[in-house]
This record gives structure tokens, C-alpha cells and sequence, in this order.
């Protein structure tokens, strides 16, 4: 049985993903480039709009999401407990789930950002192929 969160209607581009996206909020703005990135990490990628955020995957498989509250954005790994992170940005206790918060004003170690985003679409590559 597998233990990866999947999705049977993700697909290249989601117009629920667009959407979201499209609307006047400069929090989703903020991490727009990011899920950019979750994009482009690979020709495996989906995607898909669960729980009112937008959420890419490998193949059918979740591996982050973006989401915009009120006084932040967020970019969250499905299997982030198990991702390295030198530079401390991940945050939650979770047994499986952490995520990154970006706030206006405050910088970011993008560097850091786009290598996780890397290792986790890395990792959720590893962990499809071996069948879990």
C-alpha cells in the first residue's frame, strides 16, 4: 500500500492552479514564482488545485504546495521532515509534512528555497519509482 498522497486528476496545467493564481492578492503574488519553480522542476510534474491551493506533484504524486494567509505565504513540502535543510528554513513538527513561510519584508534564502525544491521533487521522483 502506498504511503504517498496522490492525485488522480493532476495534470500539466490545472485551471484551478491558474485561477488561484489570477486573483487580486499580493501573497499569492509572492509565491507565484515559486510554484514556478515547482513547475518547472521537472517534465513528471502535475498539478492540481487540493484544498483550495495549488499543489504539484510528481506524476500523480504531491510532493509541495503554495498557500497565502493573512499575514503570510507558505510553500509546503508533503515529505519535508526527510529533506536535508542546512540553511533552517523549514518549519513544523509534523511526521512527514513542514513548510516555509515568506513575509513581506523579510528576506529569504532563495538559494536555499530552490535547492529544497530541487531535493523534494528529487525525493518524490526516488520514492515513485521504488513503488511506495
Amino acid at each position: 500500500m502506498s504511503t504517498l498522497f496522490r492525485f488522480a486528476g493532476a495534470v500539466r496545467r490545472h485551471a484551478g492552479v491558474e485561477t488561484w493564481f489570477s486573483a487580486d492578492d499580493p501573497l499569492r503574488q509572492l509565491v507565484q514564482g515559486w510554484f514556478e519553480r515547482l513547475r518547472a522542476s521537472g517534465e513528471d510534474v502535475r498539478e492540481v488545485l487540493h484544498d483550495g491551493h495549488p499543489t504539484a506533484c510528481v506524476d500523480d504524486a504531491a510532493f509541495a504546495y503554495v498557500d497565502a494567509f493573512a499575514a503570510h505565504a507558505g510553500i509546503g513540502f508533503y515529505e519535508g521532515a526527510s529533506l536535508p535543510d542546512p540553511a533552517g528554513l523549514l518549519e513544523g513538527a509534523g511526521k512527514r509534512m513542514r513548510h516555509v513561510k515568506l513575509r513581506w519584508g523579510q528576506p529569504i534564502d532563495e538559494s536555499a528555497l530552490a535547492e529544497l525544491i530541487a531535493a523534494a521533487h528529487a525525493d518524490m521522483r526516488r520514492r515513485v519509482d521504488s513503488g511506495e
